[in-house]
């Protein structure tokens, strides 16, 4: 099958965070692009649902190829990130990392314990923070860690808010197999209508866990030396410590997690103009320090 026609059609504007969003420089907003629209073709054959396992691994191994010029096919989405690499001095792995995790989408379809999620968020998820970041020249060796903790957070939240559609649709769990033994909970569950007491324990565990890594990434926006980029991360990781303290409450079963779009833009609003507020009111050298780091 062509990669092409696997597209699901969603765009960047679909998805539940902002992605290069008017606060994005405008000389960066085609590389983040071009990455996410390699990114989404990739994920748009992990997600199928009609193609096999190993067609979707053919497609994967292909889109890779075209990615580093050893495939005959002509991929646009792989081409033009290509080209946009070559361009601006970027490393690929970030998407190849995706590629990654999306062959894992297909090969593995439950997770052993927490530290089995968080390598899956590496390269699920990380890899798009550190892409986003090397796009603006921003030091990896300060702003990385605390990157990695945000995205691994968004990756996760997305897996309690869609863990009944994830079960149902792909038969995939993200929700940790020791959390569920622990807490008497079976995967069928997430068939139900509603979370029963026991599955409900296991989403709010694991959501305690998600709040944890944003207190590590809270930092973040801090220690970011484009002031446009440092209010996306700032809206990005208020519309992250929003969903976790709904996820506290809220049974993704059942109830919607996501506020509509002016709950969501007025959020992110408010993250934003928090960020630069501090910038404004902070001489840069004294940028926060990442928790449980030394300095």
């Amino acid at each position: 099958m062509d990669i092409g026609r696997t597209s699901s059609g969603k765009t960047h504007r679909d998805e539940n965070f902002p992605v290069a969003s008017f606060l994005i420089a405008p000389r960066h907003r085609a590389p983040i692009l071009a990455f996410y629209d390699f990114v989404r073709a990739a994920d748009d054959i992990s997600d199928h649902p009609t193609l096999e396992a190993q067609e979707k691994l053919d497609l994967l191994d292909a889109l890779d190829g075209a990615l580093m010029g050893k495939s005959e096919a002509d991929t646009p989405v792989a081409r033009r990130l290509r080209d946009t690499c070559e361009e601006r001095g970027l490393d690929p792995q970030h998407a190849r990392d995706l590629i990654t995790a999306f062959k894992r989408d297909v090969t593995q379809l439950r997770y052993r314990d927490w530290d089995d999620l968080v390598d899956y968020c590496r390269y699920s998820a990380m890899p798009v923070g550190r892409f986003v970041c090397d796009v603006h020249g921003e030091d990896r060796g300060r702003v990385w860690a605390a990157n990695d903790a945000l995205c691994a957070a968004l990756q996760v939240i997305n897996h309690l808010q869609d863990c009944g559609k994830d079960y149902r649709d792909l038969d995939r769990v993200y929700l940790t197999q020791d959390t569920l033994e622990a807490h008497g909970a079976a995967v069928d569950m997430l068939a139900q209508e509603k979370a029963p007491p026991q599955l409900l324990a296991v989403i709010r565990e694991l959501n305690e866990k998600t709040a944890r890594l944003l207190v590590q990434s809270r930092p973040f926006a801090d220690l970011i030396d484009d002031a446009r980029l440092a209010m996306e991360v700032g809206a990005i990781q208020t519309l992250a410590e929003h969903l976790v303290a709904r996820l506290a409450v809220a049974d993704p079963l059942a109830d919607k997690v996501h506020d509509g779009k002016l709950g969501f833009a007025a959020k992110g609003a408010i993250g934003a103009i928090g960020a630069l507020l501090r910038r404004l009111s902070r001489p840069r050298a004294a940028s926060p320090a990442i928790p449980g780091t030394r300095q």
